[in-house]
């Protein structure tokens, strides 16, 4: 994105510890800092790599998320988005999920979180998905309003599950 002043591109292995940075951040933000338990040998085995982070197409190493990075036209990352492909039974389509949206609290309000979603939309058009979705706590008024500024709608038909920790072994296990 040239025109914008930043670019956006897909991690490489060597972005591990800025990507568990960012986590950190967006944890701080989310005043859950004791919830982050990812470690960059977590990161560096469940991550998928772009093999270069020059390569207009690059080739990506087995994993189950991929992180684009923002960098600041003064060269410093910014932000990110970190995601994975879905699929839609009903429309018979993949889509991608938005798990981790941030953009570092002193480079908001210069379009970065906006350039990071539309390089989102832009990969689902580009393998012929017709979603892309993501999950906002509830108190995140700006970051709500934010979304809503982009077309996205709130979904409050669905409501959010989960199971994880001792209740996850259990069940497994049962």
């Amino acid at each position: 994105m040239p025109s914008e002043g930043y670019s956006i591109r897909h991690a490489t292995r060597e972005d591990v510890p800025t990507i568990l940075g960012l986590i950190h951040e967006l944890a701080a933000y989310e005043n859950a800092t004791d919830s982050v338990k990812a470690t960059e040998e977590r990161l560096e085995n469940t991550l998928s790599f772009a093999d270069s982070a020059s390569s207009p197409n690059p080739s990506f190493t087995p994993g189950y998320a991929k992180t684009l990075l923002l960098t600041a036209p003064e060269g410093e990352i910014a932000g990110m988005a970190l995601y994975f492909y879905n699929y839609s039974t009903w429309t018979g389509a993949p889509g991608i999920y938005l798990e981790d949206l941030f953009v570092k609290p002193e480079y908001r309000k210069r379009g970065y979180g906006k350039g990071l979603i539309r390089e989102l939309a832009r990969e689902t058009v580009k393998v012929g998905g017709r979603r892309l979705e993501w999950s906002c706590l509830d108190w995140n008024t700006p970051s709500l309003e934010f979304y809503k500024s982009l077309g996205a709608e709130q979904k409050n038909e669905w409501v959010g599950l989960r199971v994880d920790g001792d209740a996850l072994t259990k069940l497994a296990e049962s």
